[in-house]
């Protein structure tokens, strides 16, 4: 039986393929080629031996249907969709396109031909809008909450901006289909993840982005760059090891998750705000980084860091890798990109 993977071309999705090749599955890798670093990742991922590409569109339910008819899925990693908030409000319909009826698409190709497939899908910490429930104060350089540090499941959803509103509603088909029809579908409302082949730009990806900032500092100390708000928003760091990881434990243990959604991040002590990121890269690297302040992006968290105990529960995962290590990787692959001529 083979692992579909949509967006298997994408940063997530390359990470979790190349982790599947290695272990010997049989692996169809879905992906449309649009995305920057997608051909890169492509041609990378034949490092670690054989799979089948698929030049397919989530939105083109004859191409997927093709695809299922004649495959054998034991499970489908659904990564394919659009990632950006700006992007959203810049072209809302094509953000629904892909997120929304990709998504249902999917679905529908499972329920018809491969019903007994895990589903696993990759959500969003923004279907859970501005959580204005959560009480903050204002550090130095951070905010933080004065209860709970750390926020689960049964916090209200609420979907703010078309982004928020696509991936909330194909989140929420997920767990309706799992319901009405018996699909073993499985929810991820991710927080920060980051690491290797991750594409980084401005508005998505924003830890790869700040160390390929930091990187150019070191370069050209007059370097300065812009972040939306007052750079005390604070994210949980998942490394992309640890997603993948998460990901497989999905399938392994989907008799105890489907139907459900998870919360999944690095947690509380994998934490940190833009300027708190800010310092430690100027730590490491001996710098002044120079940032300059525009307004807040439409409805952005101030703070989100993820309860993972649901999923040590019925995953039995935790994160493995701690943030120190994983921003040392991470700048490790943008000094890697500057120098074989991958960053422009």
């Amino acid at each position: 039986m083979s692992y579909l993977v949509t967006g298997g071309c994408g940063f997530v999705g390359a990470n979790l393929t190349a982790e599947l090749i290695g272990r010997g599955e049989h692996v169809l890798v879905a992906d449309n080629l649009a995305r920057t670093g997608a051909q890169s990742n492509l041609a990378w991922l034949r490092e670690f031996g054989s799979y089948e590409f698929h030049h397919v569109d989530t939105r083109n339910l004859d191409d997927l249907d093709a695809l299922f008819r004649k495959s054998d899925l034991e499970c489908v990693f659904h990564l394919a969709g659009q990632v950006a908030m700006t992007n959203s409000l810049e072209n809302p319909r094509h953000d629904f396109e892909v997120n929304v009826l990709g998504s249902i698409n999917i679905l529908e190709c499972v329920r018809r031909f491969s019903p007994n497939s895990t589903v696993v899908y990759a959500s969003s910490n923004k279907v859970y809008g501005e959580l204005e429930e959560t009480e903050l104060i204002e550090t130095a350089t951070r905010y933080e909450p004065t209860g709970k540090k750390e926020i689960d499941e049964m916090a209200r959803l609420e979907f703010l901006t078309p982004y928020g509103c696509s991936k909330g509603a194909a989140d929420q088909y997920m767990l309706e289909y799992a319901r009405n029809f018996g699909i073993n579908a499985v929810v991820f409302r991710h927080s920060t993840i980051y690491g290797g082949r991750q594409r980084s730009t401005f508005d998505q990806g924003w830890v790869g982005w700040f160390c390929r900032k930091a990187l150019d500092t070191l370069e050209d100390p007059a370097t300065s760059f812009t972040i939306n708000g007052n750079g005390k928003q604070v994210r949980d760091l998942l490394h992309v090891s640890d997603a993948v990881m998460c990901y497989l434990a999905a399938h392994e243990h989907v008799a105890e998750a489907k139907g459900r959604a998870f919360n999944i991040g690095g947690g509380y002590e994998n934490s940190m705000s833009l300027l708190e990121l800010f310092l430690h890269l100027e730590g490491v690297l001996g710098m002044k980084m120079n940032p300059r302040k525009l307004p807040w992006r439409a409805n952005d968290q101030k703070y989100f860091v993820a309860d993972n105990a649901k999923a040590g529960k019925y995953l039995k995962w935790t994160p493995q890798m701690d943030k120190q290590r994983g921003i040392a990787k991470a700048l490790a692959w943008e000094q890697t990109q500057r120098e074989t001529g991958g960053v422009k």
